[in-house]
């Protein structure tokens, strides 16, 4: 298995890699993430926070802390399924915080980490651009339908 590098290139697997098969399971943390390289785990996390449910639930807990019934209501439309596998996802990631608070019944909160955090207020800027390019696409579609 090989890794990438910034510059595209093919990076050698480590000698450790090559006498240890434990260490070759593991990419080398001294390479350059690139999510163009199909091996590079980069490319999973960009599947996790952009998938649909990723976003608007990374967006949502921007505004701050929320419940698990509270955020699923927010984020209209996702099933509490879909919205418990995003959340795990991101959890697993370290961009969601989860708190379960000693209560009868147990309490949950969900939260964004500094890494979510960061991540998370990219993606309001884009929603931001694209809330606001929406009369454009409109005209553009009714263009194109006819």
């Amino acid at each position: 298995m090989s890794w990438y590098g910034a510059t595209g290139s093919v990076a050698v697997m480590p000698r450790a890699a090559a006498t240890n098969p434990a260490s070759a399971a593991e990419p080398d943390d001294n390479l350059i993430p690139d999510v163009f390289a199909r091996a590079c785990s980069s490319r999973h996390l960009l599947a996790d926070v952009t998938g649909k449910w990723g976003v608007l639930a990374l967006a949502a807990l921007n505004e701050g802390t929320y419940r698990f019934n509270a955020l699923r209501r927010r984020v209209d439309g996702v099933s509490e399924k879909m919205l418990a596998q995003t959340l795990q996802a991101l959890q697993r990631d370290g961009l969601v915080h989860r708190e379960v608070q000693a209560a009868i019944p147990p309490r949950v909160e969900y939260s964004l980490t500094p890494s979510g955090r960061r991540i998370a207020v990219k993606l309001q800027q884009l929603i931001d651009v694209l809330e606001a390019e929406m009369p454009a696409v409109r005209a553009a579609r009714a263009e194109n339908e006819q």
